[in-house]
């Protein structure tokens, strides 16, 4: 009997226990069990794939992966600080290698910006203004998405689809349509990334405010409130740091694409770094890299130090 091999002490009511515990524990190592098969044939179908893809030399090339870190390194370290500087270097040979100082960005006859921090603050003058453009129609849409909010299924549906179609497909796509259009520059870019970032953040949002205590509002309703007034009052103080959280991530997102719609002609610090690392430029390239690396850890301490500017010490202290 199947009874007889629990333990004696337990009761007839333990034994079922027992067994059903046992049968719940076989069944979840056998979806794990499952879920990892399938993960493997995933996995494994992903590498035949992209070894068919890049004309059977995946495997092939995969030994010489480290072999960029190892042209990466320049003749002179100091080079890196020149090139990041635009001073002249002492092996300039009139190549575009080693032209540094004709990068320099100009504000007197004597005082200039080094071109990669001009190119830098072009990224975050991008990154800033479409996080600011995204948070202000992301907040607007994210109440009326929002079911606890909107009782009328249409506004509340086309308020999703909006959001839908504006994240449906990644900034560098939306950037190459519109520099189609509008030509190469950093306002394509803007664009892109402000398009993407309304979607993006209005579901975030909107799912933050469905999760919000309704029990002020019932107070507003009751007290003869009308819906913005409700809104205003009700659920915006409760939302007002989560949505202020996501607006800091995101901020460090857009710098990352940014970057990234630069090197396709967006402006910003994007195109020197395709161009450096195209040309094996080592010192032009690892200069932004440490540059962008810089500014990537500097827009995370701000965010932190901003988000506990606005939530509050009290919130980042452990309970005693």
């Amino acid at each position: 009997m199947a009874t007889s091999a629990l333990p004696t002490t337990l009761s007839d009511n333990g034994a079922v226990v027992e067994r059903h515990w046992q049968e719940l524990n076989l069944r979840r190592r056998t979806y794990t069990f499952l879920g990892l098969a399938l993960l493997a044939v995933a996995l494994s179908g992903s590498l035949w794939f992209a070894n068919a893809t890049n004309a059977g030399k995946f495997f092939d090339r995969l030994p010489y992966f480290f072999d960029f870190v190892g042209d990466l390194v320049p003749r002179d370290g100091a080079e890196i600080g020149r090139a990041m500087f635009d001073l002249p270097s002492p092996y300039d040979d009139g190549s575009l290698k080693y032209n540094y100082p004709e990068g320099r960005m100009y504000l007197t006859d004597s005082i200039y910006v080094p071109e990669y921090f001009y190119k830098m603050l072009e990224t975050l003058n991008i990154a800033i203004f479409s996080t600011i453009f995204g948070m202000f129609f992301g907040f607007i849409l994210c109440f009326f998405a929002a079911r606890n909010l909107m009782p009328n299924p249409w506004v509340r549906g086309l308020a999703r689809r909006v959001m839908e179609i504006l994240r449906a497909f990644p900034e560098v796509v939306i950037a190459g349509f519109f520099l189609a259009i509008l030509s190469l520059g950093p306002i394509p870019a803007m664009i892109a990334v402000s398009i993407h970032t309304v979607g993006a953040l209005g579901k975030l949002f909107f799912e933050v405010v469905e999760n919000a205590d309704m029990r002020p509002d019932e107070g507003l309703r009751a007290a003869g409130g009308n819906w913005f007034e409700r809104v205003w009052f009700g659920i915006v103080p409760q939302v007002l740091p989560n949505f202020m959280s996501y607006f800091l991530l995101r901020l460090e997102i857009n710098v990352r694409a940014s970057t990234i719609i630069g090197a396709v002609g967006g402006g910003g610090i994007g195109e020197p770094l395709r161009l450096s690392i195209s040309q094996g430029h080592e010192a032009k390239t690892l200069a932004i890299i440490i540059l962008l690396f810089s500014t990537i850890i500097a827009v995370d301490q701000f965010s932190a130090w901003l988000r506990r500017r606005l939530v509050g010490d009290q919130a980042f202290q452990l309970a005693q």
